[in-house]
């Protein structure tokens, strides 16, 4: 039994105003602060005013920060955010019809990436389905039958009907929580839809204290299904999107290489192996593979799908990320939910080679790659013409135009372990796949299904989130990094209402005039480049100034190194638009 088991049900607790809908609207979302609710995201509308309303009445007595918008697309990826950065669902409440159907991008993301969200939609009672009422439609199961709906009829006005909505709405929150996915409340009004809501402090504080016990009474995690590690077979350790530092730990332990793509949460430490792409395609590494164990959901390279595929190569894939266990080709030999290396190398020496051939092999392309763009060496004469010479290829080096990988190497150099780093689908996050050294830095990127849409939205909510409590992430600050049109895909996001909580944050756009990405994929070889650019390119000349302008963003354009290197570090009570320009 949990704290909340025990706690008083809203509905003995919370006044009465003797209206169903208001009633109702009280009881769910009291619920919802005593399971441990802290922000709610809102879309304005008829049929859910009573819980808009009841949302405003707990902030004002500073029971959740709330945070409104109009776009519930945006909306839905800004809840994905705050679960993101919190591990919580933050619910989203939206009106009937499609303002439901808005919700689906982030709830599709949500699902296979494994992010909590909680989703509670107005309707219509039932004998207003069916028959064409306006702003109607089949609400439950919109998001299909992997996503968990309860469909809640209209309220009336008793004890046990109170108590009901409440325990659904705490077994929902709790059940997104706990098993990290997307659920669904589709929650009937009938009319009247609302009326005055009454003074809730009272009743919020007691729910505060029950969420705060039930935090310090929370169960630790079941043992999980270990499946032991002998030393034996090379093993080359993967870390995809979100697999967090397990894969890190394991490859330390094991002293195995570790192939960790950018946003895993594993990309550092002395095992990494920056560049396993080209080293996978070598004679002499990736031919030698026996054993490959991953974690998290690798999606930003071909090579590792490959590996997991080979008839000679035993593929173990640790736990899961999302609604779906990765297993390309069907090869995959085990699916444990941890794993724990056990025993001792036969031949140490044989181990430490396995490990150092990657490691210096990776440093060594990563050296070259760097080399090229590096600043100029301090002169080791001391003549005034070797000083001359230096000064000069100093302020060429300041005055050189931004390339992708210098974008990404400048971005990765400015954030620390306290900020967050967003990285949107474009080129940019598999240049900062490819360049990036090891460092313990959060990384973020929407790769359940690794779309555009939504990457400012999710972004915010992280910031607002990772800025909200006590430790070392309030001071931090998130920075966003897209292309052109995935900003301008999300551009609705950048409009912050009067009142809303401003986070400090940073959108880097990597301008280079549409959709390159295309450029590197196998269409560029084979189609006509004016029927490229017209339906893949598609090419944009949006003036950002005039856009950051409009939502009230601070806007920078850098495109030279120093101009970039100064945006960065820049200070601004706006949130900050920093504009790229880069060659196709």
């Amino acid at each position: 039994m949990t704290a909340t088991d025990s706690l008083p049900t809203p509905s003995a607790a919370a006044p009465r105003t003797g209206n169903p809908s208001t009633d109702r609207a009280i009881a769910m979302l009291v619920a919802l602060v005593a399971a441990g609710v802290t922000d709610v995201v809102l879309c304005p509308g008829s049929r859910s005013q009573a819980l808009a309303l009841v949302a405003a009445e707990l902030e004002r007595v500073e029971g959740v920060r709330l945070h409104v918008r109009i776009d519930e697309r945006a909306a839905g990826f800004l809840a994905l955010g705050l679960g993101v950065e919190s591990g919580r669902p933050a619910p989203v409440i939206t009106t009937s019809g499609t303002a439901v159907a808005n919700l689906h991008p982030a709830v599709l993301e949500g699902w296979h990436s494994g992010v909590p969200m909680l989703l509670l939609t107005g309707d219509r009672p039932a004998e207003l389905r069916g028959i064409a009422s306006n702003q109607t439609t089949r609400q439950p199961g919109m998001f299909g039958d992997r996503v968990a709906c309860i469909d809640v009829p209209a309220p009336e006005e008793t004890d046990a009907d109170l108590a009901r909505d409440a325990e659904i709405a705490r077994d929902a929150y709790l059940r997104a929580r706990d098993e990290r996915t997307p659920v669904h409340v589709n929650v009937a009004f009938r009319d009247p839809l609302s009326v005055a809501v009454p003074d809730l402090t009272e009743v919020v504080a007691e729910a505060r204290a029950a969420a705060d016990e039930d935090a310090a009474a929370a169960a630790p995690a079941p043992a999980a299904d270990v499946l032991d590690l002998p030393h034996g077979p090379r093993t080359l350790v993967v870390a995809g999107h979100a697999a967090g530092e397990a894969a890190e730990e394991l490859a330390r332990a094991g002293s195995w290489p570790l192939a960790a793509e950018i946003s895993s949460g594993s990309h550092f430490g002395p095992n990494l192996v920056v560049s396993f792409r080209e080293l996978l395609a070598r004679p002499g590494f990736g031919d030698l593979v026996e054993r490959v164990v991953v974690f998290g959901h690798p999606t930003l390279t071909r090579e590792v799908p490959l590996l997991v595929g080979r008839e000679d190569v035993e593929a173990i894939v640790v736990g899961s990320t999302g609604g779906e266990d990765y297993d390309p080709r069907h090869r995959v030999t085990a699916h444990p939910a941890a794993v724990r290396v056990v025993g001792e190398p036969a031949d140490p020496a044989d181990a430490r080679r396995w490990l150092g051939t990657w490691v210096q092999a990776s440093r060594a392309i990563l050296d070259e790659a760097t080399a090229a763009e590096s600043a100029p060496l301090l002169p080791s004469g001391t003549t005034p013409a070797e000083r001359r010479d230096f000064a000069r290829a100093e302020l060429a080096a300041v005055r050189a135009d931004v390339t992708r990988r210098h974008l990404v190497r400048a971005l990765w150099q400015a954030t620390w372990p306290h900020d967050r780093l967003v990285l949107g689908a474009s080129r940019l996050i598999r240049e900062a796949d490819r360049a990036l050294p090891g460092k313990r830095v959060r990384v973020h990127a929407n790769r359940g299904l690794a779309g555009i849409d939504g990457t400012i939205s999710t972004g915010l909510g992280i910031a607002l989130a990772s800025q909200a409590g006590s430790g070392s992430a309030a001071a931090g600050i998130t920075r966003v990094l897209v292309g052109d049109l995935t900003l301008l895909h999300d551009v609705g996001s950048l409009l912050i209402g009067t009142g809303e909580r401003v986070p400090r944050i940073q959108v880097i756009v990597g301008n280079d005039g549409g959709g390159t990405i295309f450029d590197g994929l196998e269409v560029a070889d084979t189609a006509a480049p004016a029927a490229i650019d017209r339906v893949m390119f598609t090419p944009q000349r949006v003036d950002l100034a005039s856009l950051a302008q409009a939502y009230g963003w601070t806007h920078l354009r850098a495109a030279t190194h120093g101009e970039l290197e100064a945006a960065l570090t820049t200070a601004s009570e706006a949130p900050l638009l920093i504009e790229v320009p880069l060659a196709r």
